[in-house]
């Protein structure tokens, strides 16, 4: 019980670290905050998957650091590439797309981002899981059990939430039935914007959201989504 609520942690951890990484990066490029991600609260679970897969696949492996660096890349690709397909699936919408990238496969991943996967998963062997591992240790059993649900309640309520808001939105799309799919996306971006700040979120969490082309094909073709 103590070792799974201590990898919980670990994912909190570094699911935490990846949204400040995006919402640091986000200030830099926008030069405004951006609660970047999915999720409502202060996290990026790609990230937090992404690390757990790297340190339960990778081990203490940790000898050939060019072997850490090419296993890093591979798991992060595979990780972005599938979390990219089965959300289009269940939300018919796109959320990044590096189409206009070279290297790229399907748009859903590129040459481009597998480089500083590379690093970060180095980053994270050698230096930052060691330490996190260190901090989470200094907590008492108890500690790491209690804080550990309270931490996945709200973890799961957030979910529940955002699934709800990305439901309505699909519905919305929905509702758009129009031949073109930029404005479809500019209607739903506009009600977005006229419902409440759990909705603008996701504007602008993922400010090139996009509508999957096959709901595309299917409001031409009257059928549903």
């Amino acid at each position: 019980m103590e070792l799974f609520c201590k990898y919980f942690l670990y994912f909190i951890i570094y699911s935490f670290l990846g949204w400040l990484m995006e919402v640091i990066y986000s200030f830099f490029s926008l030069k405004k905050f951006v609660n970047r991600g999915f999720l409502l609260g202060p996290i990026c679970p790609i990230y937090g998957y992404g690390v757990l897969a790297i340190i339960l696949l990778i081990g203490k492996d940790t000898s050939d650091a060019l072997g850490v660096f090419l296993k890093a890349i591979l798991i992060c690709s595979v990780l972005e590439y599938f979390t990219s397909f089965f959300m289009e699936k269940l939300f018919k919408a796109r959320w990044w797309d590096y189409s206009n990238r070279k290297f790229n496969i399907n748009g859903r991943i590129c040459l481009e981002t597998m480089i500083p996967f590379g690093i970060l998963g180095c980053l994270v062997v050698y230096l930052l899981h060691p330490f996190v591992v260190n901090m989470v240790d200094l907590l008492n059993s108890t500690l790491i059990i209690i804080l550990s649900i309270v931490l996945f309640v709200i973890y799961v309520i957030d979910n529940i939430i955002s699934f709800n808001v990305m439901n309505k939105i699909k519905k919305e799309i929905k509702k758009q039935a129009k031949d073109n799919t930029q404005f479809i996306r500019t209607k739903v971006l506009e009600w977005l914007d006229s419902n409440s700040s759990l909705y603008r979120h996701i504007k602008n969490a993922y400010p090139k959201f996009t509508i999957y082309d096959k709901v595309i094909e299917k409001l031409k073709n009257g059928k549903s989504i």
